[in-house]
């Protein structure tokens, strides 16, 4: 606490200060932590986003909480401005550009930096129900800048009647999340939860915020089998969906013949990733391919650990994969090393191939 205190003390804000509090929700303990400001009026001040703009930049916050910061107010800025019509610079925040906004907003920066977060993930968002009073009226729940911040984002309905995500709330989520749902792998180092103000009779009004480190690679390992079945599109444009999604980070690429209704020949796209590059490489399908649907699942996958390494061969010292380790490591040829010697000796690549396969005999043998 004193050092988020020190750090928002570098803003040029002034009258208002932080109170925490313990609650408890429906039996769940946590903190509630509450902006109060003054009775200058700074609740309800209006500023436009340059004014946030200049305000932060102008500060002695480090780099990284500045660029955070004005990453979420600009979120916020351009969801206002399609909104209400507006050019972006021009948008005037009202709640949002209140001093226990800011606070919000430049405090949550300041947690992530100095917790040194890598990379935040969140399950899928709840939504409420009802109407909320604002500078601008009656406006119905999700509010509609959250739901222009939330484009993209998994949600679900609940029948809570009231707020559970704000347009604040959204743009901090939206602005620090990488991927919306399942827990990924790791191991947790503490837990906490922040309670709201309000009280609803279905669910406890908590944030629950875990802190985890990644675990390592394991030899048996989650992925996500990505399949399409296509039989509408321009065979040239495979080659450059399958560079696109090799380029995104999938593990495999791979076209399958078949035949489909009516007896017309067709092809089964089917890409292996990691489940954090899931909804990316869904999108890309979607935009690089004529299909209008497609299927996934994870599938588990046993993998042997895999290593680059060096071999003595007659063509001289060339690159090879390793699969395993010790005796029982399978040695096998990399392709563009093999491809470089067979052009520059001017020999079959296939004799390149087979050279490197009893070279790697040879070198096995020698183990003791």
């Amino acid at each position: 606490m004193p050092y988020l205190t020190a750090q928002l003390g570098k803003l040029a804000l002034s009258d208002y200060r932080i109170r925490v509090s313990r609650a408890l929700k429906m039996g769940i303990g946590g903190k509630k932590v509450t902006v109060q400001c003054g009775s200058h009026g700074h609740h309800h001040e209006h500023r436009s986003y340059r004014t946030i703009e200049a305000l932060i930049n102008k500060s002695a916050l480090k780099k990284s909480v500045k660029e955070v910061s004005l990453n979420i107010f600009s979120c916020l800025a351009r969801a206002e401005a399609h909104i209400h019509r507006k050019k972006v610079a021009d948008v005037h925040f009202h709640e949002v550009g209140a001093v226990d906004s800011i606070v919000d907003i430049v405090g949550s920066a300041i947690g992530v930096d100095y917790l040194g977060i890598d990379v935040c993930f969140s399950s899928a968002l709840p939504l409420g129900s009802g109407f909320v009073q604002c500078q601008h009226g009656t406006l119905p729940v999700p509010a509609p800048a959250t739901l222009e911040l939330l484009t993209g984002v998994p949600v679900y309905q609940s029948d809570v009647n009231g707020e559970l995500v704000t347009p604040t709330g959204a743009a901090i989520l939206t602005t620090l999340v990488k991927r919306f749902g399942a827990l990924p792998p790791l191991n947790i180092i503490k837990v906490g939860y922040g309670a709201g103000s309000n009280d609803f009779p279905q669910l406890p009004n908590m944030l629950r915020v875990i802190l985890g480190e990644a675990q390592a690679a394991s030899a048996d390992e989650q992925v996500w089998v990505l399949e399409a079945n296509i039989d509408d599109m321009n065979p040239e444009w495979a080659g450059f969906l399958m560079e696109q999604l090799l380029s995104a980070g999938a593990l495999d690429v791979a076209f399958i013949p078949l035949y489909m209704k009516k007896n017309r020949p067709g092809t089964m796209l089917q890409v292996i990733c990691t489940e954090s590059l899931q909804p990316h490489l869904l999108k890309l399908i979607f935009q690089e391919s004529t299909t209008a649907g497609i299927r996934y699942h994870r599938a588990a996958r046993a993998v042997l650990q895999r290593s680059q390494g060096t071999l003595k061969t007659k063509f001289g010292t060339l690159k090879v994969k390793v699969f395993g380790s010790g005796a029982n490591a399978a040695i096998a040829p990399e392709f563009e090393e093999c491809r470089r010697i067979a052009l520059q000796k001017g020999v079959p690549l296939k004799e390149v191939y087979a050279e490197v396969i009893a070279a790697g005999k040879r070198h096995q043998r020698a183990l003791p």
